[in-house]
């Protein structure tokens, strides 16, 4: 069995900082402390008003990454222009509207087919690892092979949603769609909502998994227990 690896998303401390300016907290620090707690990647998902993430924090965080540096984002020029420039090792493409406060659907990947492939073959020229965020349905992972992105990331928040009420019922389309993944040859990321108390059975159920990506929910819980002890308690629920 391959670990699964655990990417931090550090768009939440960027907005901490950005809530009263100045450096505090610092993002650059947050990053490398990160990495040192174990850590095994950075994400970040700049948006076009820079309410969170600046692009001249990803001119900063590029040169000091050393395990993995993932940039989410909805591919408009401005996005592609960033991503190209910094050579990130994976970009992550979302469908965002620009004003959109966070992440709340997968590609359609049978209708935006043309639109990816161009994209994703850009980035892939330029040696970047590519993944398109997805729902878990069939038909839409099937069609994302065709694409011809290296990945797909799950997009999980109907199984947060649903885990407290059933969680069978919740991660059935999750490992129906991770099987299709696997079969067909895509690697496979899984992201949003996912915290200490739904990521062990997602994980166990999916030990394929080559990452997931938090930020929300562990940086809410450095608050209370520390960003080492964070990052260390969900790296025990990938492993547990």
């Amino acid at each position: 069995m391959t670990m699964i690896r655990l990417s931090v998303n550090i768009n939440k401390i960027a907005t901490l900082r950005n809530a009263r300016g100045g450096n505090i907290p610092d993002l650059i620090k947050a990053a490398r402390d990160i990495e040192m707690y174990g850590g095994q990647g950075i994400t970040v998902h700049p948006r076009p008003d820079e309410r969170h993430i600046t692009y001249k924090d990803i001119e900063q965080l590029r040169p000091i990454i050393t395990t993995e540096f993932n940039i989410e984002g909805n591919p408009i020029p401005q996005f592609i222009d960033l991503v190209l420039k910094h050579k990130p090792d994976q970009v992550t493409l979302v469908p965002d509207d620009p004003n959109q406060l966070t992440s709340d659907h997968g590609w359609d990947t049978i209708k935006h087919k043309e639109f990816l492939v161009e994209i994703i073959a850009k980035f892939k020229k330029a040696g970047i690892r590519t993944s398109i965020f997805v729902d878990p349905d069939i038909e839409i992972v099937k069609a994302a092979k065709e694409t011809g992105t290296d990945r797909i990331e799950l997009y999980t928040e109907s199984y947060a949603t649903n885990y407290i009420i059933d969680k069978e019922k919740a991660i059935k389309p999750f490992v129906v769609a991770a099987k299709v993944a696997k079969e067909i040859g895509l690697g496979l990321n899984a992201g949003h909502d996912l915290d200490l108390e739904n990521l062990n059975y997602f994980a166990k159920n999916i030990p394929w998994l080559d990452e997931v990506s938090i930020g929300h929910a562990l940086i809410a819980d450095a608050l209370y227990y520390g960003l080492d002890n964070a990052v260390n308690m969900y790296l025990r629920e990938l492993r547990a």
